[in-house]
């Protein structure tokens, strides 16, 4: 029968029998030898391996009426090591039946990181645990933050569950060493050693803030001698005090500022990046976006459109990857700044790149500059007494339209596997002919660097129409190339209709008439559906009286 006694161990009681105590009491007292040459955190060292053994302890005991023994306290010293493995102890604990791998690894654990934290220190816990620098976990973090805010909502919850690493024990499972005796002394150590660091640091400066002050107080202890008050030491006070809250206030003001430099470079740069392969139709790997995601001047570019892409790429990322590193470092003094090549190589690139751009903007301009004209004329077979239908069509197999209308915008269509442009930016327009005769002119504008390119650019305009019987059915849009995307191009259409000829406009021209003079002075819209004879001046509507009867 063996006698048990209560302990309280690291603030935890047990139940222990002698023999075991007396084991346990011996191997404290060998570790406590072994630290006397060096008494400098021996209590905190001590301490922190008297809490190690509890917690070992406690994962040994689930009842509370379990009492330990011998065989517990021999497990614990084979996992906390020997003294003498780590320092000469005066009077070594030694059992020759343990035995102690140093190198045994006890694994890690996922604490937050209160000596190296922004906010909670989740980020640098987590970098521990995953053998990663701090920053790169940081950046992850708030990457995740452009989708929905997950990142602060992670962060929060692990805030919340994750312990924060305080005794030695947490801070070296944290950094996934074994809690032993020997990673306890060496991490309070270095614990020591920084405080000593910082301690001489603080020291140096406070005996700097000394020398100055009492060089300030020998200056004024001369100026009272010298006959001088100083009636005003109050108010300096006063205002030094201002000075630092200010200063303080402006270091906040500095990291919320960096913190905003940082979220919207980061975005500008995600959304180049996206925007690059998702929108930018990069010709290497025939991704097409469709002509929109270009600015005007990219189409009739020398420069190859994915070039172009690429330099308004650099032009528009390389500033804002240079206010990235900014709030990076306005942040954390750890980041350093790029290094002079490094920074050239960039300017030269970001050089470059403006220079395309200026270039091609350029180049655009001097493309738009002159207008040019090509007209077409086509005989009619009509003559006096005749009538004749004006009609407009669409090509539903090359683009869609419910409503036929005329429009400045312009759409890309494929015509056997070639881009071009449809518009349907057509007026509809009616004079009286000069002759006994009637007939159709067909003008077709667009832009050119000089007169010649411009009509060059206006004659490949393609359009159509029809004569059937007494209808002239004409194409409600026109093609181009898709280089004169942005040339401003148009075409006009006039009926020259001989004396006493009679216009039908049918209702799919309402839209495309434009400025057509008649006696009755009825709006271009109005005038559709409505028959119109061509007098010594003008057109004169036959059938509007008819029809205000019958309303």
């Amino acid at each position: 029968m063996n006698k048990t006694i209560n302990i309280n161990l690291g603030g935890f009681f047990f139940h222990i029998d002698e023999i075991a105590y007396q084991k346990l009491k011996r191997y404290l007292e060998s570790i406590a030898k072994s630290l006397s040459d060096d008494p400098q955190g021996k209590n905190e060292i001590i301490a922190d391996i008297e809490a190690r053994i509890s917690e070992l302890l406690s994962e040994k005991i689930t009842d509370t009426r379990e009492v330990v023994n011998e065989a517990d306290i021999d497990n614990i010293i084979k996992i906390m090591g020997q003294p003498e493995d780590y320092a000469d102890a005066e009077e070594a604990y030694s059992d020759s039946s343990y035995s102690y791998n140093r190198n045994k690894s006890s694994g890690k654990k996922l604490f937050r990181d209160g000596e190296d934290k922004f906010l909670g220190g989740v980020a640098s816990g987590l970098a521990h645990y995953f053998d990663l620098d701090t920053i790169w976990v940081r950046l992850g973090l708030l990457a995740l933050l452009f989708f929905g805010g997950f990142s602060v909502l992670l962060y929060v919850i692990l805030w919340i569950l994750l312990p924060e690493a305080k005794t030695t024990a947490e801070k070296l499972q944290m950094e996934g060493e074994p809690v032993n005796i020997d990673n306890i002394e060496k991490k309070i150590r270095e614990e020591f050693n920084n405080v000593s660091e910082n301690v001489k640091e603080v020291a140096n400066q406070a005996s700097e803030k000394i020398k100055e002050g009492a060089h300030e107080f020998s200056s004024k202890i001369n100026k009272t001698f010298s006959g001088k008050t100083q009636k005003n030491n109050g108010l300096n006070d006063f205002l030094n005090t201002i000075g630092k809250l200010c200063m303080a206030i402006f270091k906040v003001i500095g990291k919320f500022i960096g913190i905003i430099i940082l979220i919207f470079s980061a975005a500008v740069i995600l959304t180049l990046i996206i925007g690059g392969f998702s929108v930018g139709s990069l010709e290497w790997l025939n991704v097409d976006s469709g002509y929109i995601s270009y600015p005007p001047f990219f189409q009739d570019a020398l420069l190859p459109i994915w070039l172009l892409t690429l330099c308004s790429f650099f032009l528009i990322g390389i500033p804002f990857l240079v206010l990235f590193i900014l709030g990076l470092r306005i942040l954390s003094s750890s980041v350093k700044k790029l290094n002079k090549p490094a920074s050239l190589t960039l300017l030269g690139i970001w050089i470059v790149a403006l220079l395309a751009i200026i270039f091609t903007a350029i180049e655009h301009g001097t493309s738009y500059s002159s207008y040019g004209v090509i007209t077409e004329k086509k005989e009619l077979n009509l003559v006096a007494n005749d009538t004749l239908t004006l009609k407009m069509v669409n090509d539903n197999t090359l683009l869609y339209r419910h409503n036929l209308r005329r429009s400045s915008g312009k759409e890309e269509v494929l015509i056997n596997g070639e881009k071009k442009v449809y518009s349907s930016n057509i007026t509809l327009h009616v004079e009286k002919s000069n002759s006994d005769d009637g007939y159709l002119i067909i003008q077709k504008k667009s832009r050119g660097r000089n007169k010649l390119m411009a009509k060059n650019n206006a004659k490949k305009i393609a359009y159509d129409f029809k004569i059937i019987d007494d209808t002239i059915v004409l194409n409600s849009f026109f093609l181009s190339d898709f280089k004169n995307l942005w040339k401003d191009e148009n075409v006009t259409i006039t009926l020259f209709a001989p004396t006493n000829s009679t216009v039908f406009f049918n209702n799919t021209t309402r839209n495309f008439l434009y400025n057509i003079d008649n006696t009755n002075d009825i709006r271009d819209k109005d005038m559709a559906n409505q028959y119109f004879r061509m007098t010594e001046t003008t057109l004169e509507c036959t059938d509007c009286e008819i029809l205000k009867t019958i309303e």
